[in-house]
């Protein structure tokens, strides 16, 4: 991703040479960070062995308990250690500028002139990368899910930008680093708020029910457009109790030369391309584990998903381990126990 942001904001890597200070002047606002703000904070506990401070060190009790004793333990919150850099800044840039004693730091800081950055740039910039593969459910993270109508047919990695301070979106990167889309979070719908919900509730379960028939009807249109002659059906989510559809494929035989042959020849080799023709068809239509986990539908409520394994098997972990806890709830004592 180093190479996505050196191309958002224009930067060329410059590589300095060992042991030349002069090329590498921030460093020297680095240690001053170190030695005047950070050695300050009462939750510091050094850059090194050597530099951790006494309460920190073995045998010191007392400097120990003077340190419980003035700050309970206490660790600075985010929002707590941006004000003090704000302050140690304000405090750092009233001090005598190195190469102008007549003028303290500030002022020689307003005599240059200032680069316009954009905020909406330097906050992606400042936003964390990790790669996630996009599913059925979208992409998940952190729990939540994110969906996008442009991820809909998409099951590849990808790579999401996020902010801990925003997890209502996520930025949705190519491998490449092509920028795809936003993806936003997917909120919870109530299952029953024709019955048990608000209007709130019902007005979101017809919007999410609205969205998933506007995806489904543009899979349709672009299936179509590659395959004018063939029927869309197959696109529909059928329900659970009806026989799944299973897609025949013919055998096609090479022509063979026709030539007399005696009664009993020519029935036991029609038997035989007979028998031949029923094995292939049976492995045609044998899904694997993977084209049932593929082929999965939606499920409204937990018996229905129960119904549906037990028809056609556990393929993966996750679904035993969901059939275990299943047979232990109350649902199921209530509809299928004794």
């Amino acid at each position: 991703m180093l190479r996505i942001t050196k191309r958002i904001i224009t930067v060329k890597s410059v590589f300095a040479k060992p042991y030349n200070a002069r090329a590498k002047v921030i460093e020297r606002f680095f240690i001053e960070f170190q030695e005047e703000f950070e050695n300050m904070m009462f939750s510091y506990i050094g850059t090194s062995i050597e530099n951790k401070p006494a309460w920190l060190k073995r045998e010191e009790k007392l400097h120990r308990e003077m340190h419980k004793a003035l700050t309970v333990n206490k660790v600075p919150t985010v929002q707590e250690t941006i004000k003090f850099i704000d302050c140690w800044i304000q405090y750092h840039n009233l001090k005598p500028c190195p190469n102008d004693r007549s003028k303290i730091i500030q002022e020689m800081l307003d005599t240059v002139q200032k680069q316009e950055i954009d905020k909406n740039i330097l906050n992606d910039l400042m936003t964390k990368t990790e790669p996630r593969t996009v599913t059925r459910n979208g992409i998940t993270f952190l729990g939540l899910h994110y969906r996008n109508e442009l991820l809909f047919n998409l099951r590849e990695q990808v790579y999401i930008r996020y902010s801990l301070f925003d997890l209502s979106k996520v930025y949705v990167y190519s491998l490449k680093g092509e920028f795809l889309c936003i993806a936003k979070q997917e909120t919870k719908v109530h299952p029953m708020a024709y019955h048990l919900g608000t209007v709130k509730d019902t007005e979101e379960f017809k919007q999410k029910i609205q969205k998933q028939r506007r995806q489904l009807n543009k899979a349709k249109k672009e299936f179509l457009k590659y395959f004018p002659t063939e029927k869309a059906e197959v696109l529909e989510i059928s329900d659970i109790n009806e026989e799944p559809i299973i897609e025949l494929i013919p055998v096609i035989e090479k022509p063979k030369r026709e030539r007399k042959k005696s009664g009993l020849r020519a029935e036991a080799e029609e038997a035989c391309v007979e028998q031949d023709s029923k094995r292939r068809l049976m492995r045609a239509t044998k899904q694997t584990p993977q084209e049932l986990q593929m082929n999965k539908p939606f499920f409204n409520n937990d018996y229905e998903k129960y119904e549906w394994l037990m028809a056609n098997g556990c393929t993966n972990p996750v679904d035993r381990s969901w059939l275990t806890k299943y047979i232990r709830s109350d649902e199921y004592i209530n509809m299928y126990g004794d």
